[in-house]
């Protein structure tokens, strides 16, 4: 198995090839929480663009250290003097991620919240322990998800995601492949061991030419909704929302631990 870090001594991301090559492993390696701050971000980005020219992959595994896939991004990067770079990068890694030269399979254990879901949903496919949480609870800090926002009704129609957006309640993994986000579950401590059998199963007997191009083929609402949705809710957000009293206040209650 080859490996490479991501930027630094302190990487907080990796990648690593395995099976002959054929299978790239985007690792957040921040645990237990692995947040997607701006750096994490960054090297995450930098990873896939690592990718682009790679034509013999079969898929592209992202996972996390730890019991959690990700709490979410940085909190203290969405105060309104940090955010609009904060959702810039995120925006800029979810194209990256939706243009990756192979399908991408987000393997999720624990929290998988936030901007780590939103990680998740610019996936291809997700495989999810059945006890895995998965949700957005902005609401809850008196904001809302932009990206999540776009990419959800793509995923599971418009009905499921105000399920999930306007309650900020998370699904576990189980209720979210009834509702048909995620591919397949696995049992509690069994995530490692599924996501081979899927690889095994239905990505490494193809040729990495047709996986390539049918990724490119069932990603076209994705990239829509991040090149055509997405842009004019950061808008929303940044121009709007940030304007009002309660998201600021939300997010520093957050950070005080005070009630939002």
């Amino acid at each position: 198995m080859d490996a490479h870090s991501g930027a630094g001594v302190m990487a907080k991301a990796r990648l690593e090839l395995a099976r002959d090559g054929r299978i790239a492993r985007v690792i957040l390696g921040a645990p237990k929480a692995n947040i997607l701050d701006g750096a994490m971000v960054e090297e995450l980005d930098a990873i896939f663009a690592s990718l682009d020219s790679r034509r013999d992959l079969r898929a592209i595994v992202v996972e996390a250290d730890g019991p959690h896939f990700s709490f979410g991004a940085s909190v203290e990067e969405h105060l309104p003097e940090q955010i609009d770079g904060a959702l810039a990068r995120l925006g800029a890694l979810l194209r990256r991620v939706a243009a990756a030269p192979a399908p991408t399979i987000a393997a999720v254990r624990g929290q998988c919240l936030g901007g780590g879901f939103e990680l998740v949903l610019a996936c291809d496919l997700i495989v999810a322990e059945e006890d895995a949480q998965l949700g957005v609870p902005e609401i809850k800090l008196g904001v809302f998800p932009p990206a999540a926002s776009a990419l959800l009704p793509v995923r599971i129609g418009v009905a499921g995601a105000s399920s999930l957006i306007l309650t900020g309640l998370s699904w576990n993994g189980a209720r979210a492949m009834q509702q048909g986000l995620v591919a397949r579950t696995a049992p509690p401590g069994q995530l490692a061991s599924s996501v081979d059998a899927f690889l095994d199963e239905a990505f490494l007997p193809r040729s990495s030419t047709a996986v390539r191009f049918a990724a490119r083929a069932v990603r076209r609402g994705v990239i829509r909704a991040l090149d055509e949705d997405l842009p004019e809710l950061d808008r929303l957000y940044l121009d709007e929302l940030m304007g009002e009293a309660d998201a600021a206040d939300g997010i520093r209650a957050f950070l005080e631990r005070k009630p939002a």
